[in-house]
């Protein structure tokens, strides 16, 4: 995904004057020959992410359309103040990129391990998020984001889907098992290990990369009764939304993702996918139990405790 965010952008840089990128170090090396060409629009701050995200603030001001790219952690944490301020308050947009995603870098420590991100996106105001699957998801992606006119995060990852799913991000149904099933909706490069999961169960998929703004439309049409999402990021981003889009029916929703828990452990990313109960097995195991407690009574009263 990195490498097609490279070649995309670069591409950008000089079908369009008025695309710029700001950088803070990160992949500095892989767009030297783009800082070359146009050394007024590719600028790198150094490290100094809220620097970073403040020039881009200002670049949008005067009428360019920026990228900003670095790390998850560095890029949306180390910098929130600023992308808060700087992009939102002042009313200029700006198309974030990053990669590291949750826990791509997990042998670098903390410091590298982003879940929050999407979350903390989501505090700002009318911004798109695109959480890529595949990387030939990439190239369109990227570039839709920056010919509008509104923020966007692109969030990039080196685990990935076996195929790529073009479209707008809508909901697209993967797995159909029939009217009334329950609906398993995976998001970017999880759908794989989803799939693997429900495999021999009577449980839809479908698939999006795009988590903001949610597909409301589309959830509405696909479920029915229970709902399981499948996030990459942490766990109940999405809840609130989806909740919301079927806040009129009886429904029950179990929210996977990245848990809240620091593991204190660095190992690999497949590690960390199998710690967070991410991988086919963990999903399978979550996803049995659930579907057990809805089939013993969908809308059962909850016990009353004894001596009440």
């Amino acid at each position: 995904m990195r490498n097609r965010f490279v070649e995309t952008t670069t591409a950008l840089l000089a079908e369009d004057p008025r695309t710029a990128l700001v950088l803070a170090d990160i992949s500095a090396d892989a767009f030297d020959p783009a800082a070359y060409r146009h050394p007024d629009r590719v600028l790198n701050v150094g490290i100094r992410e809220q620097l970073m995200v403040g020039v881009a603030g200002g670049l949008a001001l005067t009428g360019l359309r920026p990228i900003v790219h670095s790390y998850a952690p560095f890029l949306v944490e180390r910098a929130y103040e600023q992308l808060k301020l700087d992009l939102d308050h002042q009313g200029a947009s700006a198309v974030l990129v990053s990669i590291g995603a949750s826990y791509d870098r997990a042998e670098s420590g903390r410091t590298h391990l982003s879940p929050a991100d999407v979350s903390l996106i989501d505090t700002l105001h009318g911004w798109t998020v695109h959480v890529p699957g595949h990387p030939d998801e990439v190239p369109a992606l990227l570039r839709d984001a920056v010919a509008a006119d509104s923020s966007a995060y692109l969030r990039l990852s080196t685990l990935h889907n076996a195929r790529a799913y073009g479209g707008d991000g809508a909901l697209r149904m993967v797995r159909d098992a029939g009217p009334g099933a329950p609906l398993l909706v995976a998001v970017g490069p999880v759908l794989d290990a989803a799939l693997a999961a429900v495999a021999d169960l009577g449980v839809s998929v479908a698939y999006t990369h795009r988590p903001r703004p949610w597909d409301t439309a589309g959830l509405r049409a696909l479920a029915g009764e229970a709902v399981i999402l499948v996030e990459p990021y942490l766990a109940g981003t999405s809840a609130r939304v989806v909740s919301a889009a079927l806040a009129d029916r009886p429904h029950r929703l179990l929210a996977l993702g990245v848990g809240r828990g620091d593991l204190r452990r660095y190992g690999s990313a497949e590690d960390h996918t199998r710690w967070h109960g991410l991988d086919a097995g963990g999903l399978r195991r979550s996803v049995t139990g659930f579907l057990d407690h809805t089939a013993a009574g969908f809308l059962a009263p909850a016990p009353v405790p004894a001596g009440r």
